[in-house]
């Protein structure tokens, strides 16, 4: 099938074809209920229920194709937005997966603590335009702005290396790598320590500020901040004497307040909240404790916060 040919009037989603976001990124989709079938090899997958097309790029190509409105919406990670440095681009809810750190390493056995220390250095990154304004900070902070703007222009030398950048400074490559950090495991092992943080970061759902369709992306948009809401979130119920409601209320004040349902014995009620997953254990700890009985929690597939 010729997919080209059938994208006229669907909205264009681009989600990372491959790397740490890519199977986040599908999962959040399934949540939301966008059916697709992926052909083998191919990059454009064509959704079944909705009039959407699936664009699978590299998640650095992801700004740039949605900043000049190419693809209407995209996942990628707010890392990748900020090097691209795309102006037609709105970030528009954060997805809370793929979180790491960009940060600035050197070998563990370097006697170099002080970033400022790496000016007029080598550097290496796959993120030189934001590694290049956080040395040009550094070098501000240590000639002072007039000598960094004038025409000797910056004496740290930037080089862009796509993959296997930790290797940098092994190879004697570099003096300092700017690079992902996720765990941390990665380098240490590479012998790399860090020493300063240029950005956090995490997966993203941006937007095109001149989307084809824009009720279908507000659609798109509310579904995924549904799942994710739901992935946070459980439903604690319970009952419990209305003399307690007080004290229960700030045991449990719910995500916007919780839901209050009379029983049939006029001295007892029932209550809904939604509770942070995290927290849930400790908050039946407590309920329990200050004297509600019948508690009871439930998993949340889906949800609609409504609008404010």
């Amino acid at each position: 099938m010729d997919l080209v040919n059938h994208l006229d009037g669907r909205l264009l989603m681009a989600v990372p074809k491959k790397g740490r976001l890519h199977d986040a990124a599908l999962s959040l989709l399934q949540g939301s209920d966008i059916q697709f079938h992926r052909h083998n090899r191919l990059d454009i997958a064509l959704c079944h229920n909705l009039p959407i097309a699936l664009v699978f790029l590299g998640a650095a190509d992801i700004p740039v194709f949605v900043g000049e409105g190419r693809c209407d919406l995209g996942i990628t990670g707010q890392d990748q937005v900020a090097e691209s440095r795309a102006t037609g681009v709105e970030e528009i809810l954060e997805l809370g997966f793929g979180k790491c750190r960009l940060q600035v390493q050197v070998p563990a056995n370097s006697d170099i603590w002080d970033p400022t220390k790496l000016v007029g250095k080598h550097i290496v990154s796959s993120f030189t335009n934001l590694a290049t304004a956080y040395f040009r900070r550094m070098e501000e902070e240590v000639y002072g702005v007039e000598a960094v703007n004038g025409e000797g222009g910056m004496k740290t030398v930037m080089k862009y290396v796509g993959g296997s950048v930790e290797a940098a400074c092994a190879l004697g490559v570099a003096d300092g790598i700017v690079d992902l950090v996720e765990s941390g495991e990665t380098m240490k092992a590479a012998g790399l320590m860090a020493i300063d943080t240029v950005m956090e970061t995490q997966a993203v759902l941006i937007r095109s500020k001149n989307p084809r369709n824009p009720d279908l992306a507000d659609v798109i948009h509310s579904r995924i901040k549904g799942v994710i809401t739901a992935k946070k979130y459980v439903l604690c119920t319970y009952n419990v004497p209305r003399t307690l409601l007080p004290r229960m209320h700030e045991i449990t004040p719910g995500k916007r307040a919780p839901t209050i349902t009379s029983l049939e014995d006029p001295g007892w009620v029932a209550v809904n909240a939604m509770v942070e997953k995290k927290k849930i254990a400790d908050v039946m700890d407590r309920l329990e404790v200050a004297g509600a009985s019948d508690i009871l929690v439930l998993q949340i597939s889906n949800s609609r916060a409504g609008k404010d």
